[in-house]
């Protein structure tokens, strides 16, 4: 369903769409990027035989994903911030937030645990900042389920439910920056009209496709734009040479 979403839109554009599946039986917690077999090695992985099979060439691509998928995307983008061109998550039960709570609730590190995935993540957080990202979340989706993972410790860090979490990361992201002295990231958020938790609906009543994959060269900060032309190796690649992966 994505694929087929996105993909009538990105073709206009000269776009790639590439919508790998994770099945839940061999991927259980690919969510999580580092869990249960590297979900983030299977996808280097197929993004490299997708370049030698010559569907993409461009230094780094787009990342989108829905729900589990925009869990997986925001933190394979912190862990190889190199490779993404832009980031979009929509309606994600809950982050990975720029703060010292331990992994995969912050970039702690977590006691008793040799693979410090937190502070690596946390050594590539000021390139992950200059990653332009989307936000977006149903204005329906107020409602914690069984996907929504809960208790008192991250509710009091992120929010009660998908929508004052997308808003809580966002402030975050920007306090991180904040903080470090860098750039204030270009971070947009959009709560989706007549949605839900719902990946048609928010296609069909809340706008998705055209929020992520609308051009954002014209709105590039006049801070970033000045970054890009003292260093030319970071200028982004023309639309038509921008690939899209959809989680």
């Amino acid at each position: 369903m994505q694929a087929q979403q996105f993909g009538a839109c990105a073709a206009k554009a000269g776009q790639v769409v590439i919508a790998p599946l994770f099945g839940e039986e061999q991927w259980p917690l690919y969510q999580q990027v580092v869990r249960k077999g590297r979900a983030d090695l299977a996808l280097l992985g197929l993004m490299n035989d997708l370049r030698l099979a010559g569907l993409w060439q461009s230094k780094r691509f787009e990342l989108s994903g829905f729900s589990g998928g925009a869990q997986f995307a925001h933190r394979f983008a912190m862990l190889y911030p190199n490779l993404i061109k832009t980031l979009s998550v929509t309606s994600a039960g809950w982050y990975t937030f720029p703060d010292a709570e331990p992994f995969p609730y912050g970039l702690g590190i977590r006691d008793g645990r040799k693979d410090d995935w937190g502070p690596q993540m946390e050594s590539r957080l000021r390139e992950f900042l200059q990653i332009p990202i989307n936000i977006a979340v149903g204005a329906l989706d107020g409602d914690c389920d069984s996907n929504t993972r809960s208790g008192v410790e991250i509710d009091h860090q992120q929010g009660a439910n998908r929508i004052d979490r997308a808003h809580q990361w966002k402030k975050a992201l920007l306090k991180a920056a904040q903080e470090r002295g860098l750039p204030l990231p270009d971070v947009r958020i959009r709560e989706l009209p007549e949605s839900g938790h719902d990946f048609a609906e928010c296609v069909k009543k809340g706008g998705l496709v055209n929020f992520v994959l609308s051009n954002r060269e014209a709105k590039k900060p006049k801070s970033s734009a000045n970054r890009d032309a003292k260093n030319p190796s970071s200028r982004a690649t023309l639309p038509s040479e921008i690939q899209t992966i959809n989680m």
